[in-house]
Parts: C-alpha cells; sequence; structure tokens
C-alpha cells in the first residue's frame, strides 16, 4: 500500500535527496517549501521567535490537512520551531534529525560533524546535546564548518559546492588519520550527503550523514513496502 508522506523543507534541494532516496519504495511525496521563514528570523528584527513558532505550526497543520500518512520535517531549525503540544494533529510527525542523532550517539569514538550552513549549527547542536542527554549518551563531537561553502549553494552552483565538500573532506581525512585507522566523520546537512557518499566511493572512508538513518528509521515505523518491478 502507497504511503503518503508530506514533507516540509527549507530549500528546494532537499526534494530531490527524499526522492532518490525512497525512490525503491512505494511512497508517494507531497512536498512543501519555504525557504523565507529561516530568512526572516535571522534578518528580520520585528518576526519575533513566537511570530516563527506560529508559521511553522501553521504550515505543520496545513500539510496534515493534504491526506498524508506521515510529515517529514526537513529542516533543523523547523524542527527547534515546532510545538508539538500545540499541534491539534495525530498524524505522526517524523523530524529529519533524530534517527541521525541515535546515529551519532551509538559511535564510541569521537567524531567530526561537518556543517556549512552556519543558521542550522546552534539548533542542531542544542537538539542534539538534549537527545544524548534524555538516552544517557555522551558522544564525543567536534564541530567544524566548512567556510563560504553554503552561499555557493544558494547562488545555484552545486557543483561547486560539491567540489568545495569533497576537497575539504579529503583534507580532513588525510589530516585526522592514524596510521591506518580513518577518523570519524559526519556530515549534518542533507545537502552534503551526496558529496559523502563520493569520498566513500573513492577512499573507502564511509561518512556519516542524515539520510541512511532517516530511511532505515521511516523503512520500520512506517512499514514501508518496495515497490513492484515492472516487468
Amino acid at each position: 500500500m502507497t504511503k503518503r508522506i508530506g514533507c516540509l523543507h527549507a530549500h528546494y534541494s532537499n526534494i530531490e535527496y527524499m526522492e532518490q532516496a525512497f525512490a525503491e519504495y512505494d511512497v508517494e511525496f507531497v512536498h512543501f517549501v519555504d525557504p523565507a521563514l529561516v530568512i526572516r528570523v535571522s534578518s528580520d528584527e520585528h518576526f519575533s521567535m513566537e511570530n516563527a513558532q506560529d508559521q511553522v505550526l501553521r504550515q505543520v497543520e496545513w500539510i496534515a490537512g493534504s491526506k498524508v500518512d506521515a510529515i517529514l520535517i526537513t529542516c533543523t531549525n523547523y524542527i527547534a520551531l515546532l510545538q508539538e503540544d500545540r499541534l491539534s494533529t495525530s498524524i505522526p510527525i517524523i523530524k529529519i534529525d533524530e534517527p541521525f542523532f541515535s546515529y551519532l550517539c551509538a559511535q564510541e569514538q569521537p567524531q567530526i560533524l561537518l556543517f556549512t550552513n552556519p543558521a542550522t549549527v546552534e539548533g542542531t547542536m542544542n537538539r542534539l546535546n538534549r537527545f544524548a542527554h534524555a538516552h544517557g549518551k555522551s558522544p564525543q563531537i567536534e564541530v567544524q564548518m566548512i567556510e563560504d561553502a553554503f552561499s555557493l549553494l544558494m547562488q545555484g552552483k552545486k557543483e561547486v559546492y560539491l567540489n568545495v565538500l569533497s576537497r575539504y573532506m579529503k583534507g580532513l581525512i588525510e589530516s585526522e588519520s592514524n596510521g591506518n585507522e580513518a577518523v570519524a566523520v559526519a556530515v549534518a546537512q542533507l545537502s552534503m550527503v551526496e558529496a559523502a557518499r563520493t569520498i566513500y566511493k573513492e577512499t573507502k572512508v564511509r561518512i556519516g550523514n542524515p539520510l541512511e538513518p532517516l530511511v532505515a528509521y521511516m523503512e520500520e515505523n512506517l512499514h514501508l513496502s518496495y515497490r513492484q518491478k515492472m516487468a
């Protein structure tokens, strides 16, 4: 049975990641994109936190009315703004970062967590720390920012963006490797997943990312089935 999932994104590029990641599953995505909210929160002094919370609430309630089986929020800032106790819907809300947090908390060695968007760091790390504390975990995580990369993506220069990420990750792996033991690295944003996978193909060093834990989580919890292949 086809599952219908409403997705709330802060950037259009996330649509492609979701469609590709779940291409083998019997899933129909309905995408809702609002890049303006994050911009207003950071640039409009008259747009309060309460205004932002109200807007996210309206968005989620609107999506819930679209006859979906679940709602997936792919923006960490939207997740942080969501006040679930105010929701009138009982539709499952899936937050992209929570399966990823479970993955990070399960790692025993120190990790480097890479970001390109400075606006997502504080919200992500605050949520990660709360998640870890609630589950009795203490992951050792060092945050590193790949400076000036995110603006390339915002300008539509995706290939240049991915090349910058790949060079940074290769340099990081080379500098942090200790003998035959590679450093544990993960990327925090969906826009970084493609570069992480490229690095794995080239170096066989696995880069953790939020997409793979999400797919596994949704397959199990939403009981997703595979599409029937055409003969």
